[in-house]
C-alpha cells in the first residue's frame, strides 16, 4: 500500500507541475506591450484581439484591441509563475486565496476557433441572465452562452467566468439550440 500511495503522490507532484492556461491582469491599456515582453521571455501566451474601426475629425482609422481589455493569458507550469509576474505592468494573476486559477483548455481554444473562424466579434459587458443556448455548428460548435439581439442581429454573448468578461459574437438562428 505505501508504494501505491507514493506512485499516486508522484503523479500529482507531475500533473501539478505541468503547464496551465492562466488569466493575468495589466495595467491599463498595456495588453499589447505585456504580450511583446512575454514573447521576448518565451512565455506561451494569447491576447484575443478585435478589429474595429476609430474615428477622428479628419480620418478613420482600422485598429485592434484587446477583447477583454486589462487581461491575457498565459500557459504556464507553476515554476514559471514568478518570471510572468516579472515581466513590467503586469500586476497579478488571477487567482483565489493566492493560488492562480486555472482556465480549462476548452475555453481557449474556443476562443481561439472563434477569433480565426471569420465571425464579427466584439466585447460585451458581463451578463448571467437570459436564454442560454448551445452553438451546433461551426468555429464555435458545442459553446454555450447567452442569446441577445442587437438590432436586426443574433448575438451570442461568451462569457469566461473567471475573469468575468464577455464577447459577442454573431450568429445565425439555425446555429443554435436551446439548453433545456
Amino acid at each position: 500500500m505505501r508504494g501505491a500511495a507514493v506512485t499516486a503522490l508522484v503523479r500529482d507532484l507531475q500533473v501539478a507541475a505541468e503547464p496551465h492556461w492562466h488569466a493575468i491582469y495589466t495595467c491599463a491599456r498595456h495588453e499589447k506591450r505585456v504580450s511583446q515582453q512575454l514573447e521576448r521571455k518565451a512565455i506561451d501566451h494569447f491576447l484575443p484581439l478585435y478589429e474595429t474601426v476609430h474615428r477622428w475629425k479628419d480620418r478613420r482609422v482600422r485598429v485592434q484591441l484587446p477583447l477583454f481589455p486589462g487581461y491575457l493569458f498565459v500557459r504556464i507550469s507553476p515554476a514559471e509563475r514568478l518570471k510572468v509576474l516579472e515581466v513590467p505592468s503586469v500586476v497579478r494573476m488571477v487567482g483565489f486565496h493566492g493560488t492562480p486559477a486555472i482556465l480549462p483548455d476548452e475555453e481557449i481554444v474556443s476562443l481561439r476557433n472563434s477569433l480565426e473562424g471569420n465571425l464579427r466579434i466584439e466585447p460585451h459587458p458581463y451578463l448571467k441572465v437570459g436564454r442560454r443556448v448551445r452553438v451546433a455548428r461551426g468555429p464555435l460548435a458545442g459553446r454555450e452562452g447567452i442569446l441577445v439581439r442587437k438590432k436586426d442581429c443574433l448575438r451570442l454573448v461568451i462569457s469566461i467566468d473567471l475573469i468575468m468578461r464577455s464577447m459577442a459574437v454573431e450568429v445565425d438562428s439555425a446555429d443554435v439550440e436551446p439548453l433545456r
